[in-house]
């Protein structure tokens, strides 16, 4: 047993799970700790990457954890009720557009943009985008849709081609879900709540995907690895949505921005510099 590999998809896992629903790219972060860890050198790169996708679906499980109510009473209702019928129809229809881009789009973009320098002009790029749609919104008018059950089919899917931006690493699926459903007309608190609907089908998803399109590459012997990144992941994420559902309440996302940029700008200069070697 290689401890000193354990200890790495531990440290990839709580990365995930704490990056993942904030506007600042889980992907990204995973490409970046993922290669100041060597950890596709310990466990191949190929696998790597499936490893990455995979203990997403862990801190999605945080989301169906934090909502099993409305989602429990949303399965109840979809044969009678109209607002369980909109609700999962809103999120199935947020969902396919990145079905259908990643399908086309994915093997693709694994093989060309997944590198550090990408993630890192996306980090920059997101977090002007997040500055611009803050200031935008200073001293507008109270937003259209004040609650999930308030969006209409054409809101999901304008959030649903939004999110499909995130198939760029570093650019962020709850950030691109998030200020695009802000600057569509969403409060900051019915954004923030779609973008975790919409990321149950999403994750789970892909994850899956991942796992069957890969299987050769797997076996179980790597279950513990995979396991211990996923409970790592479940565990973070679910601290996380419970924090980032208060802190959206009373505060915007300035902060993340800044983050986004100081941290693309630092990714940038200690490579340019050769301070720290980042893999392609």
């Amino acid at each position: 047993m290689d401890i000193a590999l354990y200890i790495k998809a531990a440290l990839m896992g709580i990365v995930e799970g704490l990056t993942e629903f904030l506007p600042i790219s889980s992907t990204g972060h995973l490409i970046l700790a993922g290669s100041l860890l060597d950890f596709g050198q310990g466990m191949g790169a190929d696998k790597a990457k499936v490893f990455d996708i995979a203990i997403q679906t862990g801190a999605i499980f945080a989301v169906i954890l934090v909502y099993w109510q409305r989602l429990l009473d949303t399965v109840k209702g979809l044969g009678s009720e109209a607002r369980a019928q909109r609700f999962a129809l809103n999120v199935i229809v947020g969902f396919l557009p990145a079905v259908v881009l990643g399908l086309l789009l994915g093997k693709a973009i694994k093989a060309h943009l997944f590198t550090p320098t990408v993630v890192a002009t996306t980090f920059i790029i997101g977090g002007l985008i997040i500055l611009w749609a803050e200031k935008r919104g200073q001293g507008a008018a109270p937003a259209r849709v004040q609650s999930v059950d308030d969006m209409t089919v054409l809101d999901a899917l304008k959030v649903g081609l939004l999110q499909c931006l995130a198939l760029v690493p570093g650019t962020s699926r709850s950030g691109a879900s998030i200020i695009g459903g802000m600057l569509m007309g969403l409060s900051r608190q019915s954004a923030t709540e779609y973008s975790f609907f919409l990321g149950i089908p999403t994750l789970i998803g892909a994850g899956a995907y991942s796992l069957y399109k890969e299987r050769e590459l797997l076996s179980m012997a790597d279950a513990p690895l995979f396991g211990i990144g996923l409970l790592l992941s479940f565990l973070s994420a679910w601290l996380c949505v419970r924090w980032l559902l208060r802190y959206v309440s009373t505060h915007t996302f300035v902060p993340f921005a800044w983050y986004r940029i100081a941290f693309g700008v630092l990714i940038l200069v200690t490579a340019q510099a050769g301070w720290i070697h980042w893999a392609e």
